[in-house]
């Protein structure tokens, strides 16, 4: 293999398939469609369907039923690119091989640092929700854990404050426990002893058991959907007998705008899909399996989302459902309280599967890097008798775990989605590039072809004629921006209009697949909801990472080796 010092040095298909044979990796290849369609439906049904549907039905009425059809149709776009990456380079290392690939080294750091934010955020997020759904749930049967040991040391500080200076009449409910909390807290040299215990011990929990072995993992998750899946069902079928058609009218009560001002935490609902790849490696035929897997588990979570909204929106009026905890509530507000406790009971079953499958993925992407020369070797280190990537999956465990008993939520949210998107666009761009380059041909499977020569352009005017017809409160709202609110706020909007227009010409020039550049397209303009925040904090990670691939990366990279 021939050195280079590019820091767009590619890898081939074939260097990387050698690349993993020659690791012998000591995966246990043991997965199947319906192993993985579970571990995709553990991913994608987690917190999502028991709090954010509320929100999404509020704002848009029963009509949300037609835009959780629509957003899945937009995950499809992003899906089918996977698909075909993983028939193409069946590794363990997602998005970030499929980069490698197709842009070269530089971009597949990017993403392959973009991918350990997301994950490991994502697993935090996931772990401080699991840690409030069980406390809750232990609070329905009479057990309470104390305050200081169930939630994050700045909350309670900041509601303890605000006590002080407004006194506790001022506080909500949630702010008076907090502060009650703080009030109650044992102190080691003054200093009040506040951790989330339940969120770390859970995160100890998953990460042994994903250190264990890809079987236990695989037996776990398996339970858990089906349980998961069997109370979704309860819920619909006896959701249906107090189901009252006249609440679907108006069927959009606030229209089109209220429908798709949810399209955000609606898309959110279907993110998980892609960790499916990271198992690539011990699937039994990943060319064939993960592309029906991917699909399958959209598509049944697509039926359960719009049978529960549907099922929602029709047992009370949709303005009732402004509340954190919609399943719950409507059962309560019919009068079955039995279910709302085993709504209870789900919710916290639904997220620890979410958790055990991004627990999973982790080390899997770090063990490819190591592989690759990026990272230190001992992130490719596969234990002998369990057949895991073990150091990998332990300091997953402590990086995820130490944060999630410290930090509150609302830090983390949002940034899931910036590396999130990222990925996604980098990986149907990529499909682009082996369509372009003629390595498609190696593809089991492909994204079915649509000539987007003329469509893209013609979809660019028609979004245009929209925005001037129908637009005029966002273009008043342009308006009377200044150069630097533009800066600040819609930067990412101006990049996705250039975008746009740029596909449009080189989709006429090259003939570009519509799906994937629909993906790309679909994909960009959900970053352009994401706060400016959230990009200064990725901007941080990144140039982290940057510095750790300069002084390390870039020099032991295999590609840099004769």
């Amino acid at each position: 293999m021939k050195p280079s010092s590019s820091l767009f040095r590619k890898k081939s298909v074939d260097q990387i398939l050698k690349d993993a044979h020659d690791a012998d990796s000591g995966l246990e290849k043991v997965l199947g469609v319906r192993d993985l369609v579970s571990l995709g439906i553990a991913a994608i049904v987690g917190a999502g369907i028991f709090s954010t549907i509320g929100l999404a039905s509020y704002n848009g009425g029963p009509a949300v039923s037609l835009l959780f059809v629509f957003t899945a149709i937009a995950c499809v776009f992003t899906a089918l690119s996977y698909a075909q990456f993983a028939s193409t380079v069946p590794v363990s290392g997602s998005a970030y091989t499929y980069a490698y690939v197709a842009f070269g080294e530089f971009f597949a750091w990017i993403i392959g640092w973009a991918l350990i934010l997301e994950y490991a955020v994502s697993n935090m997020v996931v772990a401080i929700s699991w840690s409030e759904y069980f406390v809750s749930m232990l609070s329905g049967f009479g057990i309470h854990i104390p305050g200081y040991l169930t939630m994050d040391p700045g909350s309670a500080s900041e509601a303890f404050s605000k006590m002080q200076l407004l006194g506790l009449e001022a506080l909500t409910t949630s702010e008076q426990f907090a502060a009650a909390a703080f009030e109650a807290a044992p102190r080691i040299a003054g200093i009040p002893i506040i951790f989330d215990l339940p969120a770390g011990i859970i995160t100890a929990l998953v990460t042994w058991l994903v250190y264990l072995g890809i079987k236990e993992s695989r037996t776990a998750s398996n339970l858990m959907v089906v349980l998961k899946i069997g109370v979704v069902l309860l819920v619909i079928l006896a959701g249906a007998f107090y189901v009252k058609p006249e609440n679907w009218t108006p069927f959009a009560p606030n229209g089109v705008k209220g429908v798709l001002s949810g399209v955000a935490a609606v898309f959110f609902a279907f993110i998980g899909f892609d960790s499916i790849s990271t198992t690539a490696e011990e699937c039994k035929d990943p060319q064939r399996d993960m592309p029906k897997a991917m699909i399958y588990c959209l598509i049944i979570c697509t039926v359960l989302y719009v049978l529960i909204t549907l099922v929602l929106t029709g047992m009370v009026n949709y303005k009732e459902l402004n509340v954190s905890d919609p399943l719950a509530f409507v059962f309560e507000y019919v009068g079955l309280d039995f279910m709302a406790g085993l709504i209870s009971v789900s919710s916290v079953i639904a997220i620890t599967s979410a958790l055990l499958v991004y627990q999973l993925g982790q080390p899997r992407i770090w063990m490819t890097m190591s592989r690759d020369g990026l990272l230190w070797k001992r992130f490719s280190k596969i234990h002998p008798k369990y057949h895991t990537p073990s150091f990998a999956t332990i300091v997953t465990g402590f990086v995820v775990g130490i944060p999630a008993l410290f930090f509150k939520m609302d830090f983390f949210v949002d940034l899931t989605s910036v590396g999130t998107f990222f990925a996604f666009i980098l990986v149907c761009g990529g499909v682009l590039y082996l369509d372009h380059s003629g390595l498609s041909k190696q593809s089991k499977f492909k994204v079915p072809y649509i000539n987007g020569k003329y469509i893209v352009g013609l979809l660019l005017l028609v979004a245009i004629w929209a925005l001037v017809q129908y637009g005029q409160d966002t273009l008043s709202e342009w308006a009377g921006f200044t150069f630097m609110d533009i800066l600040e706020h819609k930067v990412l909007t101006i990049v996705f209009w250039l975008t746009w227009i740029t596909l449009s010409v080189l989709s006429f020039k090259y003939n570009f697949s519509l799906l994937p550049v629909a993906g790309i397209l679909t994909n960009l303009y959900l970053m352009t909801e994401l706060g400016s925040s959230n990009w200064f904090i990725f901007m941080i990670w990144l140039v982290i990472g940057l510095v750790i691939y300069f002084s390390y990366g870039y020099r032991k990279s295999k590609l840099a080796k004769p």
